[in-house]
């Protein structure tokens, strides 16, 4: 089954629509944006849900094997197991977005917030994952001037939990509301699981499931009316993945 991320959520209200229409990770951007909380605000975020992971028993694989690190599908199958076993504890998860903001701040602000995972979407290195001190998940910007160059020549094994492609436009970078080439998210999720995200919306995204096969499918704008998040546009974007799960597990429209 497809993951769902609903990214960009402002309130505790927001929140709860997208857990009760089936969400499995709600974001929440700190980084410069139209859509930037605070840490008060993101708090409200996390005590709606029930508090942070930390708060839960977890139960997790066993480590990696040691030549994981220098292998990209063994350690992101890893990572989509590592995360697997926090959805058991606790469903959605939050996710802190933070872009080209110094290490020590993300720390501090994902420590007092609560957050779960923190997602790395700016210009940061790969080494910079093991600085934070939550589970990260590091975002690859793929350029439409860029295509069909592979985004995986940029990835590095051994830092980052898990990984997401993501359009590179705009001076936000991500959640811009456009797509980029599918065809080169495919080759990727062929090989290891990923999150896929830029311009998805209830429309288009049972054919970027059906082509890309992603592990995860994250969406901001596409869940939006007039820059604030529409909990209607939640439920459908929710509901458009898990009919196309349907027609995937009883072998049509694939």
């Amino acid at each position: 089954m497809t993951l769902v991320k609903i990214c960009g959520n402002c309130t505790p209200e927001d929140v709860l629509a997208a857990a009760e229409a089936g969400a499995d990770f709600v974001g929440m951007v700190f980084a410069k944006s139209s859509r930037q909380v605070d840490v008060d605000e993101a708090q409200a975020m996390v005590r709606a849900l029930g508090g942070p992971l930390a708060s839960h028993e977890l139960s997790l694989p066993p480590q990696t094997i040691t030549h994981a690190r220098h292998d990209n599908e063994t350690w992101f199958q890893h990572g989509s197991q590592v995360v697997a076993r926090y959805l058991d504890a606790k469903r959605p998860l939050t996710v802190g977005v933070f872009a080209d903001q110094s290490i020590e701040e993300v720390n501090e602000i994902a420590e007092e917030a609560g957050v779960d995972l923190v997602q790395l979407s700016g210009d940061e290195s790969w080494e910079d994952c093991l600085l934070v001190t939550k589970q990260v998940i590091q975002v690859v910007h793929v350029s439409p001037i860029d295509s069909p160059s592979d985004p995986m020549a940029q990835v590095q094994p051994g830092f980052a939990i898990a990984l997401m492609l993501d359009a590179a436009h705009g001076p936000y970078r991500g959640g811009s509301g456009h797509t980029f080439d599918w065809e080169v998210a495919r080759r990727v999720a062929e090989r290891v699981p990923m999150l896929l995200a830029g311009g998805l919306s209830s429309e288009n995204v049972g054919e970027a499931i059906r082509l890309v096969q992603p592990w995860i499918v994250d969406v901001s704008s596409g869940t939006e009316t007039n820059g604030r998040k529409d909990h209607a546009r939640v439920r459908a974007f929710i509901e458009a993945v898990r009919l196309q799960d349907g027609r995937a597990e009883d072998g049509t429209n694939r």
